[in-house]
C-alpha cells in the first residue's frame, strides 16, 4: 500500500502553498473554494492537500521532515529561509547522522530540513 497524500489544516491557504511552492519545490496543482483548499505535489510523488481552518492545532512534536540529497543544501535552505525574514530557524546543527534544523511555519507545524550520511554497504 502506498501513501496517497497528507491533508493539512492551515488558516491560510494561499499563503502556505506560496512558501510551500517558494521554499520547498511543491508545484500547485489545483484550488478550490476561494483558496479553501488547494493540492500541492512534491518530489517523488508525495502529495499536500492545504484545507482552510482557522485555529489548526498540532501536536508539539508534529512535523513534516524534508531531505536534501546534499549536506551543503541544508545550509543553503537555512541561509535562504533566513534572508526570506522565516522566523523561529533553528541553528544547523547535527541531527541523526547529517546536518539538519528546524523552522516553525505561520500556521504552526514544524519544519524539518536535513541531510543523512548514506550507510555504506556491508
Amino acid at each position: 500500500m502506498q501513501l496517497n497524500h497528507l491533508d493539512l489544516s492551515v488558516p491560510d491557504v494561499a499563503a502556505a502553498s506560496t512558501f510551500l511552492t517558494r521554499h520547498f519545490g511543491f508545484t500547485l496543482l489545483q484550488t478550490k473554494g476561494n483558496h479553501g483548499m488547494a493540492v500541492l505535489a512534491g518530489e517523488g510523488g508525495v502529495v499536500l492537500v492545504l484545507t482552510r481552518h482557522e485555529e489548526p492545532h498540532y501536536p508539539k512534536t508534529f512535523h513534516i521532515g524534508f531531505l536534501v540529497d546534499d549536506a551543503g543544501k541544508v545550509s543553503a535552505k537555512h541561509a535562504e529561509l533566513e534572508s526570506a525574514g522565516v522566523p523561529g530557524l533553528s541553528p544547523v546543527q547535527e541531527m541523526r547522522g547529517g546536518p539538519g534544523f528546524y523552522c516553525r511555519t505561520d500556521w504552526g507545524i514544524l519544519l524539518e530540513v536535513a541531510y543523512r550520511t548514506p550507510v555504506p554497504a556491508t
